[in-house]
């Protein structure tokens, strides 16, 4: 297995993607008296079934199910890696259902994450959501989902209260350029800000857990994207200099702009990235 465990807090395990690189994506695990809650599957089913091996090897002697199933996201590094975990229940916003209702695009898959082209076949399937979430709920006893407008429309996010931990999955990555093209880097920000008031280890979807640093770097990312006036040479200098992705800068600057004129599309710069 290529991904390192991190212990987090009694009963708190993070699966931490040591590339950091997009698609490359991170894995909670929460352990609960009557079950298992995982958070996000990774990108693909084969690495979402390595991951659902290690999860059963670590709790073995508890004989516990994997019972829950967070997705922050739909988007693809977040829930490709669904169906290994088929028998949970699958919690996420109603964004993410129904984006996982629509048909599921392969081609833009090998196109976006060509590390793992080779894992979306032309019939390849995702895992519905089961469960909608409209608003921050309990999900166990030690377990709180929230869901936070950020990457899309509404992602979902889990709150650990007592260890101080937050899943943060699609919401934040650290050290790897987000994907902007159909967010609002306004709102986003809005939630990043907020962020830290529900933990203060903050597990990205991508990169290794920070804090008040890493989150504030990705703020400033997003706004330099807001000032930069639709030009990717317009992006100020920052900590971002050295992330990986760098190739988002086109598609996150345009649909900063885009918003700014009232224009709630996707942008051009998506449609290229993808070849289309």
């Amino acid at each position: 297995m290529d991904m390192n465990l991190v212990e987090l807090g009694q009963g708190i395990f993070a699966y931490i993607d040591p590339i950091k690189g997009f698609g490359h994506a991170n894995v909670g695990l929460v352990i609960d008296a009557d079950g298992l809650t995982v958070f996000d599957t990774t990108a693909t089913p084969d690495r979402g079934y390595r991951v659902r091996q290690e999860i059963l090897g670590l709790t073995a002697e508890l004989a516990l199910p994997i019972k829950r199933v967070v997705l922050s996201s739909s988007r693809i590094p977040f829930s490709g890696g669904g169906r290994p975990f088929w028998a949970a229940a699958f919690y996420g916003t109603e964004v993410t259902s129904d984006q996982l209702d629509a048909p599921p695009n392969p081609l833009a898959f090998r196109r976006l994450l060509p590390d793992f082209a080779a894992s979306y076949p032309d019939d390849f399937t995702t895992r519905p959501v089961t469960h909608t979430v409209s608003e921050a709920a309990g999900l166990t006893a030690a377990a709180q989902v929230i869901p936070l407008p950020g990457e899309s429309g509404l992602n979902l996010v889990m709150r650990l209260e007592a260890a101080g931990v937050v899943f943060a999955g699609a919401l934040a990555g650290f050290g790897v350029t987000p994907l902007l093209y159909d967010a609002n880097p306004v709102s986003w920000i809005e939630s990043l800000d907020g962020l830290l008031e529900l933990g203060s280890t903050v597990v990205p979807g991508h990169g290794s857990p920070g804090g008040a640093a890493d989150v504030a770097d990705l703020v400033g990312y997003l706004t330099a994207c807001v000032e930069a006036g639709g030009r990717p040479d317009g992006i100020a200098p920052g900590p971002w200099d050295h992330w990986a992705d760098r190739r988002f800068d086109a598609v996150n600057v345009e649909r900063a702009s885009m918003l700014a004129a009232g224009i709630d599309e996707i942008p051009q710069a998506m449609f290229a990235l993808l070849g289309l």
